[in-house]
């Protein structure tokens, strides 16, 4: 059973992650010291490794080894093995039962010792392209498990730990150590760091990660993969990729966009499509030593019933809700899959994306490690659409799930936490324990959260007496799984995205759009006005459709749409409907290309807080409201959107619709040109507002 396994994961690793190309031109070979070189002088160390990169192709299109890459002009990073590290990954395949003793004589099967050694190979180098430097131990993420941008060779973005007790113990995946002495190693193409042991991750789908623990009732999370095997979601948890897709980006179906005669303002750009269409998940799991402390044993044969009586006892559901409690775990309806599917997003969040930190007002990304103003995004969970709050702030110490502190939202405030009410706290997503799962599986991170999870009155009731703001970006689970959001990347290959038209391939589930619309993901990093330095452009004529998360209970609603105006931007009428195919006009289309400025109602913040507030009821008047002051304007971490007086950016607020919404509806937003000439649309965030917070005639709605 055990040799099958691991059989089973080094092929799905090679399925999933190997790539079929790695572009060499334009390299040169060097006459002086390269990654390869290196490795050959000092092969006292490196000699098992330095064999192999002779043996193993650079994939499977190509007769070029990895040692002819190695010694070729590029920016490498290199987490080289030595060869006591890869006689002690041998050991752990005799473990496994893989091979009967260490010694690659030992492999009987000439496929399964090339796979070995693709995985030892691959696993260790990262192509940094010709824009990206390669990576020092100073360019890792701080954040425990956080990952770096760039994938390796298979395709697999490399996590980093670090010894609390030792800060310059590093390791990857929190089980492979870099050498504290034999590191950054600077070579002519490269870097290269010594490995005392080889990276080597399983790359299980979850199902079967999950499916592990139940047969071997390991602890940790053993009640929640018990729960989500009998809510039956196999079929789910087991995607890997979109294999339509992937075919047709292999044929050349899917193209990337010249933009040379759509993107007015950067023609000479080129948008590439995403190589891969991955699926993945992020399950925040509550964990066994909670379930033991209410009572409840892990390993009983009746742990489903009682499972749902406490969910039933300790009312984890609103009191709006219909649900069964029989034992029909599969069934959408049951209260168990309901909980269950509430703890999923469908989409895989490394710990140092859960909540992004770009260009919020205090931040400065050259100084990661101390936090600006609060930060938070809104997703949507898998099962019936319901909402979760991702939350940091520099007071909370970490990452939060529905947690509604008290904030200090005055005009001249900071939005600070001052104070966190005990039922308000929310649960702790617990990134640094050892028990989080980020690196076996391929399709899903697992983080242990420090108390129930759940979609209550309370929850719901928090979520609607705040102003609900959601990233464009993080509508689409695609996105941020596809290393399209929140990349972190310099190259522009990497940074500007095209999502192909629906008469190729429809991408985003969330996403419909016309073949005259030309749709691009960005990834501008801290330098732009766009609130977490992420947005979205539209071009062309035009008409482009979206599904919007749901609102948290029923009520009236603002809808506003974070707008910026320029010349390049034309005419649009904007629709919100509950249905795909009768759209219904929100109002007179709206003109992209004046300045609200011009219209007499804005005017710069003054000391006089009573008079700045009377502006702002001005522009409501017409439909519009300030930029947020949250965010920081063109870079400028102190120069808020709301501040900003930038006469080519005006950051606004459209107010697109009041009125009566419901959670149980589906509304889709709709934007479509009404000008004879193509022309742009900007798509940032949008926001949520109760009337109970922007009509609240004793408290008033903040201005962050």
């Amino acid at each position: 059973m055990k040799r099958a396994f691991i059989l089973m994961a080094i092929g799905m690793f090679m399925l999933v992650s190997c790539r079929e190309t790695v572009d060499t031109s334009a390299r040169y070979v060097f006459t002086e010291n390269t990654v390869m070189s290196y490795l050959e002088k000092h092969s006292a160390d490196y000699g098992t490794y330095v064999d192999i990169l002779h043996r193993v192709p650079v994939s499977t299109a190509s007769q070029t080894t990895l040692a002819q890459l190695m010694s070729a002009r590029g920016h490498y990073t290199v987490f080289a093995p030595t060869d006591e590290a890869i006689r002690q990954y041998l050991d752990t395949l005799v473990e496994r039962q893989v091979i009967d003793h260490p010694s690659w004589e030992a492999f009987t099967d000439s496929a399964v010792l090339d796979s070995v050694r693709r995985v030892i190979a691959y696993n260790s180098i990262i192509d940094c392209g010709d824009y990206d430097e390669p990576l020092h131990t100073y360019d890792f993420p701080m954040v425990q498990g956080g990952e770096i941008s760039i994938p390796n060779l298979y395709d697999r973005k490399l996590t980093f730990y670090y010894d609390r007790r030792d800060p310059d113990a590093i390791s990857v995946f929190n089980r492979y150590p870099i050498n504290v002495r034999n590191r950054d190693i600077m070579v002519l193409n490269g870097v290269i760091h010594q490995m005392e042991g080889v990276i080597a991750p399983l790359n299980i789908t979850v199902w079967n990660y999950l499916h592990d623990i139940v047969e071997h009732r390991r602890d940790g999370f053993l009640v929640m993969a018990r729960a989500i095997l009998a809510c039956g979601l196999k079929d789910t948890l087991s995607a890997i990729r979109d294999e339509v897709y992937e075919e047709m980006y292999k044929r050349g179906d899917i193209p990337d966009l010249d933009n040379s005669e759509v993107f007015q303002y950067d023609s000479y750009r080129i948008y590439r499509a995403p190589q891969h269409r991955l699926y993945g998940f992020t399950i925040f799991a509550e964990t066994d030593d909670f379930w033991r402390s209410q009572g409840i044993d892990p390993q009983d044969a009746d742990l489903l019933p009682k499972l749902v009586g406490w969910l039933q006892k300790n009312h984890q559901y609103a009191d709006e809700d219909v649900f069964t409690t029989d034992d029909h775990y599969t069934n959408p309806s049951n209260l168990l899959y309901q909980w269950v599917t509430y703890h999923i997003l469908p989409q895989k969040m490394s710990s140092n994306k859960l909540v992004a930190h770009f260009n919020e007002i205090g931040y400065d990304p050259s100084n990661p490690g101390e936090l600006g103003v609060a930060c938070y995004d809104i997703y949507v969970p898998m099962g019936q659409r319901r909402l979760l709050k991702v939350y940091e702030s520099r007071e909370s110490d970490g990452v939060w799930l529905n947690r509604f502190p008290n904030l200090d939202t005055r005009r001249t405030g900071t939005y600070h936490e001052i104070s966190c009410d005990p039922d308000k706290a929310g649960c702790h997503v617990m990134r640094d324990d050892e028990r989080a799962v980020l690196s076996d599986i391929v399709n899903a991170n697992i983080y242990p959260i420090s108390g129930p999870l759940t979609y209550d009155n309370n929850t719901r009731a928090n979520l609607m007496k705040q102003r609900i703001r959601f990233e464009a970006q993080s509508l689409f689970p695609e996105a941020i799984t596809n290393d399209i959001r929140l990349n972190g990347n310099a190259d522009d290959r990497r940074k500007y995205v095209y999502a192909p038209s629906d008469k190729i391939y429809r991408y985003f589930e969330n996403l419909w759009q016309t073949d005259d619309t030309y749709t691009c993901f960005f990834d501008y990093g801290a330098s732009n006005p766009s609130n977490m330095a992420d947005e979205i452009k539209v071009d062309g004529r035009y008409d482009i459709t979206i599904k919007l998360p749901p609102v948290p209970k029923s009520g009236t609603y603002e809808l506003r749409y974070a707008i910026v105006t320029t010349s390049y931007r034309g005419v649009c009428q904007i629709y919100l409907s509950k249905d795909l195919q009768n759209r219904t006009v929100t109002g007179i289309p709206t003109d992209m290309r004046i300045s609200v400025k011009s219209l007499g109602a804005w005017e710069p913040d003054t000391e006089d807080q009573d008079y700045n507030a009377e502006v702002d009821k001005r522009l409501r008047s017409i439909g519009y409201m300030k930029g947020c002051q949250h965010t920081g304007a063109n870079g400028n971490i102190a120069l808020s959107m709301r501040q900003n007086n930038d006469s080519y950016f005006t950051c606004m607020r459209q107010i697109i619709s009041r009125r009566h919404m419901t959670p149980d509806e589906t509304y889709y937003l709709t934007f479509k040109n009404v000008m004879d000439a193509p022309k742009e649309l900007y798509l940032d965030y949008f926001e949520f507002c109760a009337k109970e917070v922007y009509d609240n005639p004793e408290t008033p709605e903040d201005i962050w």
